[in-house]
């Protein structure tokens, strides 16, 4: 009797009516995310941002070209083309982008194929045992019996069959709470997370980068500064040596010149030292070998570079969107609340439409006949019963995530205006300090010459010409520090306003290559 085919028709008729039902039904468990209020901007902030006097004009991504120094170009580009943390935080988006990926499959239907060779044989003790037939044994004409269905004695004689198997395969979870689209949402959302990161990379990378070019400009200042000094003690040391020579000095004198001349001499390594190290934290931030740009860094431009212009740090109430760690701590807490939905769903049944098709035998050559097809469809219903505490874990756990992250969140953008305003009071205090610094400068070299005078003319002891050649280091020394550190607080003050970053407009836009 041939099988009711019809059945198999109308069961495929149910569901493709049930089914549009199902989707319209459907509905998205879990909060859905909403964007952080804006925090307002600190009235401390706020108000020094107005003293500061500097440009309210947008920063530029390029911010570091205010410097005018063609090196300094060059070596950022360098460093963004071959640094490798900012490389490994472009892999990190396109891991995201997989992750991505494996997540917009979700929900979609999956099919496969197979095919398979078996060689079975039945057991008289197992399931076959019900239905009170022996094992499968040959029968009298010299045949097979593989099912066991003949009368012959299972316990000899038994024989081993051959099973040939080709089909295909399919299934589909029906996304009835919203699982499936929650879990994208949250993949979605930390890809978004990734790109900020390395954009907020990229900004740290071309802000240690300007530091350490501004750090090495100042060793190598200082170091001329103490090289000229010490032409100038040598010079005082031979006047005091000529003196004693002929009479109209001490010895004294000639020992003390000595002494400020072998001090100078012992400062010189240390600060070619901190020369060497800065080219080397160069060479390695451009994810080159040591002394990769010793020749693009030699002394011939040993000058400190000064923003020439006004300082542009945009406006205080656009910090919050140009900075993107804020971005990403937001884009975090986006993934966040969408995993508490994806945690919400596994409490609900799911719905699966299951089908296989293809044919059965026990001889290769009966595979492609009609007759050995089989198939199996039908719904799959899982329903959640006991879990032993695990789904209401997860739970928990995903909301104690979101809660982190929204914490997170605050805690960045507090972290953004405390920069900020230290920035800013750095920026204040070092430009005063460099301005009195040129003041000190001025005059200590008047009282060098004055004093070099004076002693040659034999009105003054040499401990005079050393107390003002001595004056003169110092405020050379403070003068080039504080050029440096003037400079490297206005890199402090870019890379907290967010060096020129700007949201983009449209995912795609987020997707720029760097």
């Amino acid at each position: 009797m041939h099988p009711d085919l019809s059945k198999p028709s109308r069961v495929a008729a149910s569901l493709s009516r049930l089914l549009p039902i199902l989707m319209v039904s459907a509905c998205t468990v879990g909060p859905d995310f909403h964007r952080p209020a804006a925090m307002a901007v600190p009235v401390a902030t706020d108000k020094a941002f107005a003293d500061a006097g500097l440009a309210a004009n947008p920063v530029s991504a390029d911010w570091w070209k205010a410097f005018g120094d063609p090196v300094l170009d060059r070596i950022e580009l360098l460093a963004v083309a071959g640094n490798l943390d900012l490389q490994v935080a472009g892999a990190r988006v396109a891991r995201g982008r997989a992750a991505l990926r494996i997540a917009g499959a979700a929900g979609l239907p999956t099919a496969g194929a197979a095919t398979s060779y078996l060689r079975e044989r039945a057991s008289p003790n197992g399931i076959l045992g019900l239905t009170g037939a022996s094992a499968p044994t040959a029968d009298a004409a010299g045949g097979s019996d593989p099912f066991g269905t003949s009368t012959l004695d299972g316990t000899s004689g038994s024989s081993d069959y051959d099973l040939f198997q080709v089909g295909f395969d399919a299934s589909w979870e029906l996304d009835l709470w919203g699982k499936a689209r929650r879990t994208r949402e949250a993949a979605r959302a930390s890809a978004q997370a990734a790109v900020y990161e390395r954009d907020a990379a990229r900004i740290s990378l071309t802000a240690e980068v300007a530091r350490t070019y501004l750090m090495l400009r100042g060793a190598q200042a200082r170091l001329a500064v103490v090289r000229s000094n010490r032409e100038t003690v040598a010079r005082g040391h031979d006047i005091a040596q000529s003196r004693e020579v002929h009479g109209a000095a001490s010895r004294y004198d000639a020992a003390t010149a000595g002494t400020q001349l072998a001090t100078i001499d012992a400062t010189i390594p240390a600060i070619e030292r901190q020369v060497d190290a800065s080219r080397n934290a160069l060479s390695l931030l451009t994810g080159a070998e040591p002394h990769a740009l010793d020749d693009i860094l030699n002394d011939a431009a040993a000058t400190i570079p000064q923003v020439a212009g006004p300082i542009a740090i945009g406006m205080a109430a656009q910090l919050v969107r140009n900075r993107p760690d804020i971005a990403a701590a937001e884009a975090d807490l986006h993934a966040a609340t969408a995993r508490i939905g994806v945690a919400k769903a596994d409490f609900y049944p799911s719905l699966s439409l299951t089908g296989s098709l293809g044919t059965q035998a026990l001889d290769i050559s009966n595979v492609p006949q009609w007759a050995s097809r089989q198939f199996v469809f039908g719904p799959v219903l899982n329903l959640p019963i006991f879990q032993g505490g695990r789904l209401k874990g997860q739970l928990q756990l995903t909301k104690a995530d979101e809660q982190a992250a929204a914490i997170q969140y605050r805690a960045t953008v507090l972290r953004a205006w405390h920069e900020v305003d230290d920035a800013l009071s750095l920026v204040r205090t070092e430009q005063a300090r460099a301005a009195a610094a040129e003041q000190a400068v001025a005059q200590s070299r008047i009282a060098v010459q004055v004093a070099h005078r004076r002693y040659g003319a034999g009105a003054t002891g040499y401990i005079d010409v050393l107390i003002a050649e001595r004056a003169q280091l110092a405020s050379e020394a403070e003068q080039t520090s504080a050029r440096t550190d003037s400079a490297v607080a206005v890199i402090a003050l870019y890379k907290s306003v967010g060096g020129g970053w700007a949201p983009p407009a449209s995912p795609a836009q987020s997707e720029r290559p760097l």
